[in-house]
């Protein structure tokens, strides 16, 4: 086994790993491996903590840290770190080798100076290499209430001490949206690699039609295309063969959910008043695929 720095010549092969190792892992495809060949150029990339690992001259591994920031309750800004994608083949999970990547990787970063690295990840596997979840550290996740235990948003001081009497929110960096800021480049850089059927399945982030919230949880509630390919952005009921199925603006597409208060409250621990739910809707539509 070997780690060491990629290189150009490593991109190609890295990316097709990143994009085998994530396959319908967290979603439907996957987008990681645009992340990482968007990612080489941007600005908060650090090529001294981008490594690949090889086994019998192969790449198996791979990981890349990025800067990030801790915006403090003063309004400060500390400086802080990030990582992922990681990948490891197929072929060699669950053997070790990702924790072997991983502490590779984190002893060099403590060699530079990395105060402390922020991420989403589980816990049972990330403890293992000294991560706990982050709001025990008085850090907090920006997408999350403050008060919130986020079980998936992890920390660790790789300098200790760096956040002795810090209180502040961590906020991802935006490179890695890049799949969603710019879908139409990254379907064109999708289809230079071999075609791979996407699948909705268990153990994925939850996933919701872009239209009008509604939970995905197999292919067959999504959408269909023309050509018959499924579209795991839409439900059936919003999308069909190309087009949307109603013409409505935003506010019509609330009125018209609202409709359905009674269906969704059969899923609810606790029913929804119509005021409720027509406020929840105005909090989540907005931020969906169509709608933004």
């Amino acid at each position: 086994m070997n780690i060491r720095l990629e290189t150009p010549d490593d991109y190609r092969e890295v990316e097709n790993l990143t994009r085998e190792a994530f396959w319908n892992v967290y979603r439907p495809g996957c987008t990681e491996h645009y992340v990482l060949n968007q990612y080489r150029n941007n600005p908060d990339f650090i090529p001294e903590l981008d490594f690949v690992m090889e086994h019998e001259g192969r790449i198996i591994g791979h990981v890349m840290f990025s800067k990030a920031q801790i915006i403090q309750t003063n309004g400060n800004v500390l400086p802080a770190w990030t990582f992922g994608p990681i990948s490891i083949h197929p072929d060699y999970k669950r053997l070790g080798y990702g924790l072997k990547l991983l502490t590779h990787a984190i002893d060099r970063a403590r060699q530079l100076g990395v105060g402390v690295l922020c991420m989403e990840g589980n816990i049972d596997f990330y403890r293992h290499a000294g991560f706990v979840v982050a709001s025990t550290l008085n850090i907090h996740y920006h997408a999350e209430p403050a008060e919130a235990e986020v079980p998936y948003f992890l920390a660790l001081e790789v300098q200790p001490g760096y956040l002795q009497g810090i209180e502040g929110t961590y906020h991802t960096p935006a490179g890695y949206y890049v799949a969603d800021q710019k879908p139409e480049a990254f379907a064109a850089y999708e289809a230079t690699f071999p075609a791979k059927e996407k699948h909705l399945q268990a153990g994925q982030l939850p996933q919701f039609c872009q239209s009008c919230g509604m939970p995905l949880t197999a292919d067959a509630d999504c959408a269909q295309e023309a050509d018959g390919t499924i579209n795991h952005d839409y439900c059936k009921y919003c999308y069909r063969d190309g087009r949307f199925l109603q013409d409505l603006t935003l506010e019509q597409m609330i009125d018209h959910c609202a409709l359905f208060l009674d269906e969704v409250n059969k899923q609810m621990p606790h029913p929804l008043t119509p005021e409720e739910y027509r406020q929840m809707l105005s909090n989540l539509l907005p931020q969906l695929k169509r709608w933004r």
